[in-house]
């Protein structure tokens, strides 16, 4: 049993938008807005109540992760014979916060409960729902489905033989896995112009995504940048920032990475990936969801 693995997920703003409401008699709902419950202020303390609540989902969720919250907001609403709550959540974090919208929309709702409880025996709680969310995968992510993808492992040692090539399968692993059809896989030495026939090839056989793994480091035999370079229309800069935020999150030399990603024509993308297999899962996760978009804005669509 575990939780899921969020931390090759951007740190992005995401919301979530959450409702319920809890149905009373109209002379409890009375008491409520001429604030005649003994306990106090209900419609206040039960937005504190609430916010309470999104604070602490991941303390009584058990897969909810901890983190970090940037807003929170309670409203009630008060009806003939119903009191309605709407929780919104806000912040900058790799997972989403609907279940902590919710859960403030229950935390609110129980406490409503509870200071009322001695007038009203037939107090219901209605639906608790999540009304809107955005930042998640949901709003960008596409998987790669209808594209055809290629794999180049740049390695002197595997292309003698002399080692196993992990991170070239990984790499065809995980494209399968988002739906691509891999038309191609070769190991070549770190040579740029077997590098660049590689890559060319693949391109005129219709890859519309070109993987290189290795290559991309400080060594002198680390040339798969200054191959790739020479190919490009248009060079991708942020994905190799991207690349590099990620990469350091789990290990300092990732910063050393020179790795490149390009437009070879506005049907073909060319993105270096490390040798490493932990690399290329990290990165190949993070960039495979944003692939086809890169593509349709290169074929002169918009965002």
């Amino acid at each position: 049993m575990r939780t899921i693995d969020v931390s090759t997920k951007f740190d992005n703003l995401r919301t979530a938008r959450a409702k319920g409401r809890i149905r009373l008699s109209p002379e409890t709902v009375k008491k409520i807005v001429n604030r005649e419950i003994p306990k106090g202020d209900v419609l206040s303390a039960s937005q504190i109540a609430g916010i309470m609540g999104a604070k602490k989902t991941s303390e009584l969720m058990p897969f909810c992760h901890p983190i970090p919250i940037d807003h929170i907001e309670v409203k009630t609403e008060v009806g003939e014979d119903y009191v309605e709550v709407e929780a919104e959540v806000r912040g900058i974090w790799r997972t989403g916060y609907e279940v902590e919208a919710m859960n403030a929309c229950l935390m609110a709702l129980l406490n409503i409960y509870d200071m009322c409880k001695a007038y009203d025996k037939n107090m219901v709680i209605e639906e608790v729902k999540l009304v809107s969310k955005s930042g998640g995968k949901s709003d960008w992510a596409e998987d790669l489905r209808g594209l055809k993808a290629a794999v180049i492992t740049v390695s002197d040692s595997a292309s003698r033989g002399e080692k196993e090539d992990r991170s070239g399968k990984l790499a065809q692993e995980i494209l399968r896995e988002f739906g691509a059809e891999i038309i191609g896989y070769e190991i070549v030495p770190d040579d740029k112009e077997r590098i660049k026939e590689s890559v060319k090839k693949f391109k005129d056989m219709g890859a519309n995504l070109i993987v290189t793994t290795g290559g991309t480091g400080f060594s002198p035999r680390d040339v798969t940048p200054e191959a790739s370079k020479e190919l490009f229309e248009k060079e991708m800069v942020g994905f190799s920032e991207a690349m590099h935020i990620l990469g350091i999150r789990f290990t300092p030399k990732a910063i050393m990475s020179r790795a490149k990603a390009g437009l070879l024509s506005p049907e073909c993308i060319l993105l270096n990936l490390p040798g490493s297999s932990r690399g290329v899962e990290q990165n190949l996760r993070m960039f495979s969801p944003l692939i086809k978009h890169a593509l349709k804005m290169a074929q002169g669509g918009g965002h």
